[in-house]
């Protein structure tokens, strides 16, 4: 029996189209069913970033160009096991350039963030807050510093890191009364204390005592009480992710309590203190 070119065209149709959905199985065999299908969430996988510059919440680690390591990456991890989403937290330069990452939608997270509401404007917060850290005045060792309340930076000059809040009343009261430089890294604003063209420096505990003992500057400068604000640090996600859905945020609010009320989060805190130990060795 001889085809006519109709009936070839068809057959050539059908073998390609069960040549593609062979092809499909093949491969879902392989990767797993889609998140979308399985949770039901509307996505199959999110990305994270945060500060670089914050152990031992989180910092760039050794020897590559993308990862980010510390107590908020754990954290995150065990929130994507509970999730059932895949949840990559990827290095996407100082602390500015981050939270613009996710302003612009092109990361999904942020592992770690003070509540602002410019910050609002652009994405939602998981609650509650995983973690909990001190903000503190840094200042120069044997250097007299008269310092019990806010209103006595005044007469000071200070700086910080470009785009790091210290949580909105703070933020609303330094904006109108006192005066801050904002400069790109941690070290730079350590190193400008140190030489003294500054007179204070703001920034989180933690991560502060952590730079200055890499910077050889542990006896040089020194945090004093009380601390500015104590915040938390919370998850958010950027409105403009395509996977931010009311569907979504209820899960991650969900997980979260979960993650605070079981001590997972503590505990990862404790895991970040030994690790960045274990790298300054």
């Amino acid at each position: 029996m001889i085809l006519s070119a109709s009936s070839w065209l068809q057959r050539l149709v059908l073998i390609g189209s069960i040549s593609f959905l062979a092809a499909v199985q093949a491969e879902q065999s392989v990767i797993g069913t889609p998140a979308t299908t399985e949770s039901g969430l509307g996505c199959s996988r999110l990305t994270a970033t945060g500060n670089p510059e914050y152990p031992p919440y989180l910092w760039q680690e050794p020897g590559s160009r993308r990862g980010l390591i510390g107590a908020n990456k754990t954290i995150m991890e065990a929130l994507s096991e509970r999730l059932g989403i895949p949840i990559e937290v990827i290095y996407t330069g100082p602390w500015s350039r981050a939270q613009e990452e996710v302003r612009v939608g092109r990361i999904d997270l942020i592992a770690g963030a003070f509540f602002t509401m410019p910050r609002l404007a652009y994405m939602d917060y998981i609650e509650p807050a995983f973690l909990t850290t001190r903000s503190v005045v840094w200042k120069r060792s044997l250097v007299a510093f008269e310092y019990s309340e806010w209103a006595d930076l005044k007469s000071y000059e200070g700086a910080t890191v470009i785009n790091n809040s210290f949580g909105q009343n703070f933020d609303e009261y330094a904006s109108v009364n006192l005066s801050i430089d904002n400069v790109t890294s941690l070290p730079q604003a350590f190193r400008m204390l140190a030489q003294g063209r500054v007179d204070y420096v703001l920034y989180e505990e933690y991560p502060g005592l952590a730079y200055a003992a890499e910077l050889d500057l542990d006896f040089v400068i020194e945090q004093i009480e009380p601390p500015i604000s104590a915040e938390g640090l919370f998850l958010t996600i950027s409105r403009r992710s395509p996977c931010n859905t009311e569907a979504l945020r209820t899960e991650l609010n969900r997980i979260m309590a979960e993650l605070v009320a079981d001590g997972t989060a503590q505990r990862a805190l404790n895991d970040g203190l030994d690790a960045w130990s274990l790298t300054r060795q």
